[in-house]
Parts: structure tokens; sequence; C-alpha cells
């Protein structure tokens, strides 16, 4: 069976009240869904792992699911943040340091971008830099960041939004 959105919306529904039948057909289901979602976006080596961090992801925020709206935009929009992660994740662990000797050609467009970023980035100060640098181009959370940083989690989101905003201001300018 291949519900639509709105028996998904009731099994939730149930499942929100205590339901386990309903909760144990709502995560066939999804299991379901998330397979053909993740099917043209991921190698098949990883899908059953992704599948079942997204089903983790919906059970733990299963609490903020409301009754009222559509469920499929809700699960697509976890499914998305999942895949998301998986990718920062492996290219994380792809990245491969860049030999010394190897010279870069200026006139390459990603070499001519990290220089612009590079520029921008000392345009701002060093606090904002490097929390941009973290969330931004690193892709740690803003708890990571927090805890790298030794900066509380608001004052990552402020410095990260104030060095977003003075960049843009010197784009603008140029």
């Amino acid at each position: 069976m291949v519900a639509d959105d709105e028996t998904l919306a009731r099994l939730m529904a149930a499942s929100q009240d205590g339901d386990k039948q309903a909760y144990r057909t709502l995560l066939g289901e999804c299991e379901t869904w998330l397979k053909r979602y993740y099917a043209r976006k991921i190698g098949p080596h990883v899908l059953d792992d992704l599948v079942q961090d997204t089903l983790i992801s919906l059970h733990r925020k299963r609490a903020s699911y409301d009754p009222t709206r559509a469920f499929l935009p809700w699960l697509a929009a976890i499914a998305r943040y999942r895949w998301i992660d998986h990718l920062r994740k492996s290219y994380r662990t792809k990245e491969v340091a860049l030999n010394e000797e190897l010279a870069a050609d200026p006139s390459d467009p990603a070499v001519a971008a990290k220089i612009g970023l590079e520029k921008l980035m000392g345009l701002i100060p060093e606090k904002q830099a490097l929390t941009i640098k973290l969330v931004k181009i690193e892709g740690l959370t803003i708890a990571e960041a927090s805890q790298k940083t030794g900066q509380s989690e608001s004052l990552v989101k402020v410095n990260i939004h104030r060095g977003m905003k003075r960049m843009a201001a010197a784009i603008e300018e140029e």
C-alpha cells in the first residue's frame, strides 16, 4: 500500500495519541516513501542507513508535527535535512589535503572564489570570520561551533549574522 498524504497525516495523529499499530504502519509507509525519495539522490550502499537515520529523526520530532497540516512536506523537510547532513559528513571524510608542491592556476574560478572569500573574511572581525567558517563552510552545527569557539550559541548566531551582513555590504560597495 502506498499511502497518500491524508492517510499518513491521520496515521501520525493516531500515533501521537498513542496508537502503536498506527505508528508501525506509519513507519512502514514512511520507509517506502523515503526509499523512493533517496533512490535518486544517493547510492544504494548508503540508502538503508540514511532511511533509518531519517526514521529516527521522524521519531524524535514526532511531537512537533501539527495534525492540521500536510504530513508529506513535513517528512520531506526532515528527509532533506538528513540528506544534507549525510552529504556534509561524506564530504568531510573525503576531503583531501592539497599537496603544497602543486601550484594553483589563478585563472581557475575556484581559486578566484577562494581568494575573494579570504578577502571578504579579512574585512570582518576575527570572531565573526571564525564562526562563519565553522558553520557555513565546514558545516558544523551552531552547538559544535559554540563549543569549539567558547562562545554561547546565541553569540555564534549573532556573529554569523553580523559577519554575513558586513560581507554583503562590502560586496555591494564594490
